[in-house]
Order: C-alpha cells, then structure tokens, then sequence
C-alpha cells in the first residue's frame, strides 16, 4: 500500500485516525525488537536507525507523502515501553489515584501541553497558590510564570514570549505497533474518535476570543483544583470532555465523569496514523503478557516551517526541544502560522482536499 483509498480517507476525515494493517514489514519489525531485547539498562533508542527505519523504510513514508504532503524523514522516535502492571496508587497526572481511573487509566489530552510531574500529596491554599507551587516544581526551578518554564516532559509553559500559544502542534501522530495489542488492556493507545473536529472548532473559537489558544487561553484554565490531589491538569477544556459524556459513562469517586476512548487493537506491523487534533493517551498494560511496544513520531507538514528540519519527536517544534529559542527569517511568525494551522485542521493534509470540500460541502 503506498496510498489510502478513497473509503479510508473519508474514515481519516470523520475518525480522526486510520489504522494501516501490515504497514511495516516483519522485518523491519524483528529489527526494532530485537534492539529493543539488546538495549542495556538506560540506553536511548530513539534515534536508532531501527526506530527510524519503521517509517523511513516502510510504506508510511509514501501513505503519509500522499495524504498530509512532504515532511522531514524522522530522526528520533518516541520509544512507548508500558510495563505490564496492576492499577496503583499514585496520583496520575489528572490528580486523581490511578486505581480510581476507568478505561484503563486513560489520561486523555493533546500533545505540546507541559507536564511537570504530580504533587503526591492533597494541596493547600488558593488556587493561584496552586498554580505558582506546581510552576515552580519543573526542572528550572521558580522562575516565576513566564514562556521559560519548563515540564518534565520538555515542553514550555508557553511557546511564544507572549504568553498566547499554550500548546505546539504538528500534523500527524504515526503509531507503530511492535507486540500483538489486539485485544484491550494491553496498554494500547486510546483515542477519542470523532473530537478533532471539536478541538479546531474550540481553537477557532479561542483564537476568536483574544488570539490567544490552548491552556490559559478563554474557558481552558491550567489546573483542576477540584481533583482528588487538588492540581491535576486541564489536558482538555470542559466543552470537549463534556461533548463525549452520557449517563453510561463511568465515573472516578469524585463523582465526575469521564469520557469513553476507543484502545487502537494492532497487531506487529500495524501502523496508526491520526491527525495531531485528536485526544489520545496510553493506557494500562493490566492484561498483557509482555510489554506494551509502540514507536511513536510526530510529524508536521513541511510547508508550515520549510527552512526548520523536525526530527520526528518533538510536540512542540517552534522551540528547540529543551526549550531553546530558534531564530526565524524576518516576517516569519512562528506562533501565528501554528495557531492558523491548529484552527485549520486540514489545510495541512493536502491529499485530503477533495474528502474535505465534499464532507464539508452545504
């Protein structure tokens, strides 16, 4: 397969993903394993040419080329390595105990939001007496609130010096499967189908608002100070969460309810390809025999950025990927093309233009 078929973009369109059967070869996928097996204890895979290779070398490169347009061959992978476990303890990163979470412990979000590691105990005081504890707790220390700031997972605060853009962005998630997912509660990736749509439209209507998108922007705050620990974080704004909850869904012991992902079942081989839009998360490898392994990319059309090289991993590639300030040729603003790309989805994915113009046609 070098190119989706007209019935799998319109499920790319109205889905948000689609999942490629067979879209690396078994060999391309024992090489991966078998440097996954021989790896020593703390060594860096990402930027082996046998995590590259998956897209690379595969039929993902020629899919992708067609539906989304040109993009820079990865450089580095994210290696997703989820140890089988049981529900534990600790607070997770929505401040609610893991145990208590449904759906596998389904933390759903949008990639290039920080993440500083969770406060393991309930918080006190106001809730800007949260916020300012839980900025200062990131790895560059109290720096106070400003686009310096820092998660654990290498992401800012904000990516612009103003302070309007609280999330990166790309194009496309690729997900490749490496072990046999094909049954749920074995660590799969989870996504929300269908709420892409919704996350543009609420982007438009932020950028609408003030021009300012993502957390911190209108009706999106950072914090939930009403969760179990008193600091989880927003990873979604109330409207998209509440879009995809019924009576049916389940609920932590707050009483609060929570919406229902689809877990992606692939078998070795299986690529998933979804638009950057859609709210996923990993899950917990409760029922699997063997680790949970997925090679994760991110990667972003081409045409948003030509003269910048993206190596495959980073959510937020308007910085460098600790943060650094890159410098861009003279009437180049690297926040406003990203913020109009986040409020227009499919300008990015140039082989879905006729899928699109027909869906969207009145």
């Amino acid at each position: 397969m070098d190119r989706l078929s007209l019935e799998q973009k319109q499920f790319l369109y109205h889905q948000g993903f689609i999942v490629l059967k067979k879209a690396v070869s078994e060999h391309l996928v024992d090489r991966a394993l078998a440097r996954i097996k021989s790896a020593k204890k703390g060594e860096n895979l990402s930027t082996e040419k046998s995590m590259t290779d998956l897209v690379n070398a595969s039929s993902i490169t020629s899919v992708l080329n067609e539906v989304m347009g040109p993009f820079d061959p990865p450089q580095a992978a994210q290696i997703g390595i989820l140890k089988k476990r049981p529900p534990g303890n600790h607070y997770n990163n929505l401040g609610y105990k893991d145990k208590d979470m449904p759906y596998y412990g389904a933390e759903l979000h949008m990639d290039g939001n920080i993440t500083i590691a969770q406060p393991q105990e309930i918080q006190q005081g106001t809730s800007e007496d949260i916020y300012n504890r839980y900025i200062r707790s990131g790895p560059k220390g109290d720096l106070g609130r400003t686009a310096e700031v820092m998660g654990h997972n290498y992401t800012p605060l904000f990516q612009d010096p103003e302070m309007t853009l609280g999330l990166g962005s790309f194009t496309a998630f690729v997900f490749v499967c490496l072990n046999d997912q094909s049954q749920p509660g074995c660590g799969q990736t989870s996504l929300l189908p269908r709420a892409h749509h919704l996350t543009e439209k609420f982007f438009q209507w932020q950028y609408a608002q003030n021009g300012h998108i993502g957390p911190e922007g209108p009706d999106w705050p950072r914090l939930n100070t009403n969760s179990e620990n008193r600091s989880g974080m927003n990873y979604l704004p109330e409207q998209i969460l509440g879009a995809f909850i019924d009576e049916d869904s389940l609920a932590t012991p707050d009483g609060r309810r929570w919406p229902k992902p689809v877990q992606i079942l692939m078998e070795p081989g299986d690529a998933c390809i979804a638009t950057y839009h859609i709210p996923h998360s990993g899950s917990r490898n409760e029922n699997g025999t063997e680790s949970r392994k997925n090679i994760i990319f991110r990667i972003r059309n081409k045409r948003r950025q030509p003269a910048k090289v993206l190596t495959g991993i980073s959510d937020h590639p308007d910085r460098g990927w600790l943060g650094e300030w890159l410098k861009y040729e003279h009437g180049n603003d690297p926040w406003q093309r990203s913020k109009q790309a986040m409020c227009n989805m499919w300008n990015e994915w140039e082989g879905m233009r006729d899928i699109v113009a027909a869906a969207t046609k009145k």
